[in-house]
């Protein structure tokens, strides 16, 4: 079993490499046919160029990981059925379970290490890319000049239009300037011809404009009109970036851009935010009956003591098991010792403020209170619009924890998708061993688009709050396991097809059944 163990996984190596690399080729190159235009067209150097799409690889690893299994274990048991090399292994005694075993432990690796990846890479490259995109959006897009139209060069400034431009000479044609810098004094120049350049920095931009002339409105002096023309004139702005800033400052970050730990951090927040409101919700309409009797209001409770329960096992011990490693390898911080704080004597109580008469003095502003709430809200309006508000409230904290538990389960889920992709992969290769490339193509396409089909619609209706986070992101995880052990034993009772065809060597066999019948 050992040999046989480590021929599968040498089978099962060249197809997974081969759709790795193609699946995260054509994906790569559709996000660059989608982008590739904006970015060049902004003047940026290659590159930064290349950073960007660089900096999308590993979003696209992340989903092509568990494509390119499923192609592999597709593939590798389609050629081992067409060559009857599976027929000689059933035929040697060997169960399917047994044959599958390695490719299900090589899987179940895999699935570690795609879960590591997406949970350790995948979120800082995501903020690179989130940070760099927005630096790139930041840039001053003075190079973005568009024919018969209005450009702002400097924002509510520098206006500039051309009937045509020459982006390779940087020449312009019939070209307007409007000139809002002065407040007081407005500009507008028409002029045939000029030409478009840079300084050494790429920071001043300058206008050289024949054969034209200029219209001058001063607001001081407004029975003033100028009009002067001029054969050659030169324009100059200062403060025209044409180069990419990058910042350092930290933009945020997003659920994608975060780790499971950090996620289940802001989980923690946010559930903790959803009892609290719970609680006062509670107490709030608890506290409407009792001033209808009129008893005093209840106290608040202890919100210190909430501890919400996440619903997140796995999580839970994956972070705990990196904070221990990180204790061990980070030295510890040292503390400075703090002196004791000296011992006060209590401070003495007014003769006449003890607890009764504490007591009786909340009683009496909680049944002043309770009468004039009474008064005021009859038919308990208030109240309602209150309700109305806490309900508001918990719906939108609600959806912000669904957000972060979506995120959760959907790096398990999709790191869990290399196993699911094995266990139903292998059986239906195994139950059409005649496929070939068409039958890997096809079942490829049908389980990819169920699967991704059920990820984001699970995804959508969790952000509605219609399913919960668990089934939304193990949905399709869960149906496709079912699904690929009812193969599973429904195949491990029936015979190998063998290479002239499992269902006419049947109707053979029913045919000799029938005449020895007969006979």
């Amino acid at each position: 079993m050992k040999l046989l163990s480590r021929y599968l996984l040498r089978e099962h190596v060249p197809p997974f490499v081969f759709a790795l690399a193609a699946l995260t080729g054509l994906m790569l190159l559709n996000q660059v046919a989608r982008q590739f235009s904006q970015l060049v067209g902004k003047g940026l150097p290659w590159s930064v160029v290349l950073q960007v799409f660089g900096l999308s690889v590993p979003f696209i690893l992340a989903m092509t990981l568990p494509m390119a299994v499923l192609v592999a274990v597709l593939y590798a048991f389609v050629r081992l059925g067409a060559d009857n090399e599976i027929t000689a292994l059933r035929a040697s005694g060997v169960n399917l379970v047994a044959l599958v075993q390695p490719v299900l432990l090589a899987s179940l690796g895999l699935a570690v290490v795609a879960f590591l990846f997406i949970d350790q890479v995948l979120p800082p490259s995501n903020h690179k890319l989130k940070t760099l995109l927005v630096d790139i959006a930041r840039k001053k897009p003075t190079f973005e000049l568009k024919e018969q139209m209005v450009n702002e060069v400097i924002p509510q400034q520098f206006f500039l239009r051309a009937g045509r431009i020459d982006q390779a000479a940087d020449r312009l044609k019939d070209v307007q300037i409007y000139d809002l810098t002065n407040d007081l004094r407005h500009r507008t120049i028409y002029a045939d011809s000029g030409y478009m350049r840079f300084n050494a920095d790429r920071t001043d931009l300058w206008l050289t404009l024949y054969d034209g002339y200029v219209h001058d409105y001063d607001r001081s002096q407004p029975t003033v009109f100028r009009q002067v023309w001029f054969h050659t004139d030169l324009v100059r702005k200062h403060g025209i970036s044409n180069t990419l800033e990058r910042t350092e400052e930290d933009i945020g970050k997003g659920d994608r851009e975060m780790s499971v730990c950090e996620m289940r951090a802001e989980l923690d927040h946010h559930l903790t935010s959803l009892a609290e409101l719970q609680r006062e919700r509670r107490t709030a309409a608890a506290n409407d009956v009792r001033t209808l009797l009129g008893v005093p209001p209840a106290a608040p409770g202890d919100t210190s003591a909430v501890h919400p329960d996440r619903g997140l096992a796995v999580a839970t011990l994956y972070c705990g098991a990196l904070g221990g490693l990180a204790r061990l390898v980070r030295p510890q911080v040292a503390h400075a010792q703090q002196p004791a704080p000296a011992a006060h004597p209590p401070a003495s109580q007014p003769p006449f403020a003890g607890p009764g008469a504490a007591a009786a003095a909340a009683l009496a502003a909680s049944l002043s209170a309770a009468a004039t709430s009474r008064l005021g809200d009859t038919s308990g309006l208030r109240l309602k619009v209150r309700l109305a508000d806490f309900d508001a409230r918990l719906t939108a904290v609600r959806q912000m924890a669904a957000r972060y538990q979506i995120e959760i389960h959907k790096k398990f889920a999709i790191a869990a998708a290399c196993l699911v992709f094995v266990i139903i992969g292998a059986p239906v290769a195994l139950r059409f061993p005649r496929g070939g490339v068409g039958l890997v193509i096809g079942a490829s396409v049908l389980i990819f688009g169920f699967y991704y089909v059920g990820l984001i619609g699970g995804e959508t209706m969790a952000d509605d709050l219609i399913v919960t986070p668990f089934w939304a992101m193990w949905g399709a995880n869960l149906a496709m396991t079912a699904i690929g052990l009812a193969f599973f034993l429904r195949l491990n009772r029936q015979r190998v097809a063998a290479r002239s065809g499992g269902w006419r060597d049947r109707l053979d066999a029913l045919r000799e059944r029938w005449r020895g019948a007969r006979r």
